[in-house]
């Protein structure tokens, strides 16, 4: 019974690992530039909803306890 050796695999693994997270990163990195530029857009087609938004973003934010 001999031990197997996968010789160079769990580099080249590990290679694929970290090109996978870098690839999950930039795909997230362009899936939040993109929500923030829709978030902007309907900021500035609804202003009242954003206004409205907001505001219930400042009370959360002073009812909220640490």
């Amino acid at each position: 019974m001999a031990e197997h050796d996968n010789g160079g695999a769990d580099a080249s693994d590990a290679r694929t690992q970290q090109e996978r997270d870098a690839e999950r990163r930039r795909r997230r990195a362009m899936f939040l530039r993109e929500l923030n530029e829709a978030k902007e857009l309907r900021d500035r087609v609804q202003p009242r909803r954003a206004r409205a938004a907001r505001a219930r973003q400042q009370m959360r934010m002073r009812t909220f306890r640490w």
